[in-house]
């Protein structure tokens, strides 16, 4: 029989798929786990229990948050719902702003902030601008593009009828009559404009599939019939804007309902002007996507080049500065993008992450110069098992967390740290569903449905429960109001620093078994810390079928106050000293140092770990590293 000591340094490699418990070659086998959740890797390698939320709101249903952030200490939080947007500061309502979106449209919008209003698109509804006047004071409109002296208007037009239709105005001014030479109007081109030789007309009355009243904007060059004209871009007949971002000074504006394909730039600092003009410098700039495929466009992002997501592939568009003599595209590579829902690209130190097509995958959109190209790397590659159908997504920056909000309600976070090439990947479980995820002025925002309602709550690292708040008052207190979002739920309570047992929230308010100043009270969550199967160095004996018999397990910790192991006979708690000596100090110090735990029975195969971590407690929790004596049957 021998002895031998397996030491893990590191959890940089966060949970791995259980496809890969046969991989032992893999470097990321001795730094990942088998499972790690409610804990987030720490881009030095330790593992700690999660971040509480703390209550911020109540919201009124399901739905999606934007941040919009205008200046110094003017960041705002929008919780969109079925109908109506809700503007938060600080915490605290402000106004609340009717608006054309169902809640089955709410997975499809797309904004992009110019200056302090939100321009917001989606490919069934009129794009529409949301403004601020005052702090309680906001209002929604349907954005216009700009007008000529002589009305026209400098709307991006297109094609939809076939080249060889013709169009034959019945007079060059005034009201006239236009008749097509192939069925074309529908009931919806009403109100919409067309350009014939360059010269607008607005339409007035569909009188039949082939001719329609319209009003001269413009007068007309002749009333022969030609070919050459064509319709408003966007309209009730052909649908609105799918994708919307700002790049090199102007707005770019990337598919519609009709024309998925199609990307349309604004003259330069000129944002409501789609003119082409003359093809001049400053002017307006417009073309398609080509592809075999039938690429659908999805998103745009704007860095060292404008980043174009398709349904199908990867596009950039490239020129410096773009003008349409000068403009280049060219697709990079073939992952393509949802095209059930809207989940935006998201810029990590330079690199764009965005969700797969296929629901499964979170790609890096990167340009390197080995290749003197943009690759799209897989992040998920070995953590698969915890990518199922993204709905949203933010990069926490301060924490370096990536956070990824699953169709099931569940959170994926990945610790990034691109210069040491860690991502590690971890599960973020909570009572309820995490429905939608946001960073506003530093501070992750989430709205999430619970059983009470929903509710909009912030990332909290002095938490470390669910939908917590932290109270306080100069006279120690039996009974505390608050805790309504939480009414007839058992909640987790820490009083004057004591962990107390739980306790059921009844007419809002919790009640002490003895008066306290200080009171911490939430929803429970319980993180699981569970390393990856024992391997043996080549040389010893053992392999994947060996006997072995754990001995001693040593956890390296740091400032933890609690630590619940199961070596093989079930969990306990490890004991800390206690911050007082009374017979009511009952909450341990933060310890920094090692702690040692003997261990019992055989163990085979990847049935039973060597160890596992799983505890509820709300206090502090860090392992930085586990090292397992074992004994091998040889």
């Amino acid at each position: 029989m021998t002895r031998a000591f397996l030491t893990q340094t590191n959890f940089t490699a966060g949970e791995l798929d259980p496809r890969l418990l046969g991989r032992t070659d893999l470097k990321s086998f001795e730094n990942g786990a088998a499972r790690l959740r409610n804990v987030v890797v720490d881009t030095t390698g330790g593992v700690r229990r999660r971040p509480g939320t703390a209550y911020v709101a109540a919201a009124e249903g399901e739905g999606r948050l934007v941040a919009l952030e205008t200046g110094p200490s003017q960041a705002w939080l929008l919780v969109f719902s079925e109908f109506r947007v809700d503007v938060y500061r600080e915490g605290v309502w402000q106004a609340m702003v009717a608006t054309p979106w169902s809640q089955a449209h709410l997975p499809q919008i797309v904004w992009a902030q110019q200056d302090d209003s939100l321009l917001v698109v989606h490919p069934d509804i009129p794009p529409h601008r949301l403004s601020r006047q005052s702090d309680t004071a906001w209002s929604l409109a349907e954005w216009r593009f700009e007008q000529k002296n002589d009305g026209a208007l400098c709307a991006p037009f297109a094609r939809f009828a076939d080249s060889d239709v013709e169009i034959q105005p019945s007079a060059t001014s005034g009201s006239i009559t236009l008749t097509t030479s192939a069925p074309f109007f529908v009931a919806q081109h009403l109100g919409s404009r067309l350009r014939i030789e360059g010269r607008q007309v607005e339409l007035t009355n569909i009188q039949s599939v082939t001719e329609a009243a319209a009003s001269v904007t413009q007068t007309l060059a002749s009333t022969s019939a030609t070919t050459d004209w064509e319709e408003l871009a966007f309209s009730e007949a052909r649908g609105w804007p799918v994708a919307l971002s700002f790049h090199q000074n102007r707005m770019v504006i990337g598919g519609s309902r009709d024309l998925p394909n199609a990307l349309w730039f604004s003259r330069s600092g000129k944002f409501f002007d789609f003119d082409t003009g003359e093809g001049l410098d400053d002017e307006a700039i417009v073309f398609r996507l080509a592809a075999s495929d039938d690429p659908a466009i999805r998103a745009l992002v704007s860095g060292r080049n404008l980043q174009v997501f398709a349904s199908v592939g990867e596009w950039v568009v490239t020129g410096d500065p773009l003008t349409p003599t000068n403009v280049q595209v060219e697709q990079q590579s073939r992952i393509g993008s949802p095209r059930h829902r809207q989940v935006p690209p998201v810029d990590v130190d330079g690199a764009t992450l965005f969700v797969a097509r296929n629901g499964r995958e979170i790609r890096e959109f990167l340009f390197t110069n080995i290749e003197d190209a943009y690759q799209a790397t897989d992040l998920a590659l070995l953590a698969r098992h915890l990518v199922m159908d993204p709905i949203d997504q933010a990069f926490d920056q301060r924490r370096r967390l990536f956070l990824i909000v699953m169709a099931d309600g569940s959170l994926a976070t990945i610790a990034i740290y691109r210069n040491a090439d860690i991502a590690a990947w971890s599960l973020q479980e909570t009572d309820g569903r995490i429905l939608s995820v946001a960073i506003l002025d530093g501070e992750v925002m989430m709205l999430v449905a619970r059983a009470n309602g929903v509710s909009i709550e912030r990332l909290d690292d002095s938490l470390l429960v669910d939908s917590g708040r932290s109270l306080s008052s100069l006279d120690a207190s039996l009974v505390w109001d608050g805790f309504d979002h939480l009414e007839g739920q058992e909640a987790a309570v820490v009083a004057d620093k004591q962990v107390l047992e739980p306790t059921t929230v009844d007419g809002g308010a919790i009640t002490l078994a003895a008066p306290a100043r200080t009171v911490v009270a939430g929803l429970p969550y319980t993180h699981v810390i569970e390393p990856m199967p024992a391997v043996f160095a080549p040389g010893r004996p053992g392999g994947h079928d060996s006997a072995y018999r754990p001995v001693r397990i040593t956890f390296r910790l740091l400032a933890t106050q609690s630590l619940h192991v199961d070596t093989g006979a079930g969990l306990r708690e490890l004991p800390m000293r206690t911050i007082g000596e009374g017979p009511m100090d009952r909450t341990p110090a933060p310890f920094t140092g090692d702690r040692s735990v003997r261990a019992l029975g055989w163990r085979r195969g990847i049935e039973q770990p060597p160890w596992r971590i799983e505890q509820n407690t709300p206090l502090p929790c860090t392992l930085l590293s586990a090292t397992t004596e074992v004994k091998v049957n040889s």
